[in-house]
């Protein structure tokens, strides 16, 4: 680069980073995971103060909310599942898909898998995966790809936390899964029965009753499964 000229894109990028990173802290605390305690994580108390801040910072209105900032019962379920049944991911090459705050994937390297990529489109998400994943003292890599949008990777297993919300992506989702299950890789899905859970081609191996945040369950106690492709 010439000298005295300023590389924008670069200094964007990296602003950018600070200010999510920023964000994060200042807008959820450290707390122990209710059903996973072994793991703490970057969360908000409210959903809806939260969501217009996050829509205010991105000077954007009508976006999701911010999944990155809580503990969502598909996730908890997944994360004590892995952690009290640690052969589903030792030693072994792991996704988690729509990581959201990461959760799923810190278990699973704490249970003792060899490499774990945290994946989300969300730019906020990957910021407080890799926010959480050091709290927990544990190296997670974020990758922003839509991974759905090719090949599933080259990975061993596949962790699956609170995804089948909506039909488009719950059909683009089981489709994929199913490609990848063909290639004989390992995939769990944590999910308490959402409307578009196929539970017609699935098995559940493990039940919860997982204490969650009444602004986005409208429940203060909530039954999560684990589940297996048929």
């Amino acid at each position: 680069m010439p000298h005295g000229r300023v590389d924008v894109s670069a200094f964007e990028q990296v602003s950018g980073i600070a200010r999510r990173h920023d964000f994060i802290i200042e807008n959820t605390r450290l707390m122990p995971v209710p059903l996973v305690p072994e793991i703490e994580l970057h969360i908000a108390h409210e959903a809806v103060p939260l969501w217009q801040k996050t829509e205010e910072e991105l000077g954007e209105m009508g976006l999701p909310p911010p999944f990155w900032a809580f503990a969502w019962v598909g996730g908890q379920a997944l994360a004590r599942y892995v952690l009290d049944n640690p052969e589903t991911v030792q030693g072994k090459t792991v996704l988690d898909l729509a990581s959201g705050s990461g959760l799923v994937g810190i278990a699973a390297m704490k249970a003792g898998a060899a490499s774990v990529v945290a994946a989300d489109i969300d730019r906020f998400a990957l910021r407080a995966v890799a926010i959480n994943a050091e709290a927990n003292k544990v190296d997670v890599t974020p990758c922003g790809e839509d991974l759905l949008a090719a090949s599933p990777p080259e990975v061993d297993v596949i962790l699956v936390g609170d995804l089948f919300y909506e039909m488009p992506v719950a059909n683009r989702l089981m489709a994929w899964l199913e490609t990848a299950a063909a290639r004989e890789i390992g995939i769990l899905i944590g999910d308490p029965g959402r409307s578009y859970l196929p539970r017609d081609r699935l098995v559940s191996c493990a039940s919860y009753d997982v204490p969650v945040t009444r602004d986005l369950e409208d429940t203060e106690l909530k039954n999560s499964q684990v589940w297996q492709l048929a």
